[in-house]
């Protein structure tokens, strides 16, 4: 191989690890904002899960039996 050959390669090299270091810089922002997305979603399935909770509670099924029965 000559010098120009070796010089392409190392060009193409060095674009390649550009472009990968950019693509993993774009899916650590993806990963950042799932991971906020995961913990807004989290919060309200424990609010909405409280609420169910609460509501379950209070409703007077018909036939029910007494609880020291």
């Amino acid at each position: 191989m000559n010098e120009n050959e070796i010089d392409g390669r190392f060009v193409a090299l060095e674009m390649k690890i550009a472009y990968m270091e950019d693509f993993i810089a774009k899916l650590q922002e993806v990963a950042v904002e799932n991971q906020r997305t995961i913990e807004i979603l989290r919060q309200e399935n424990t609010i909405l899960s409280g609420r169910i909770q609460d509501l379950s509670e209070n409703i007077e099924i018909p036939n029910r039996k007494p609880p020291h029965y």
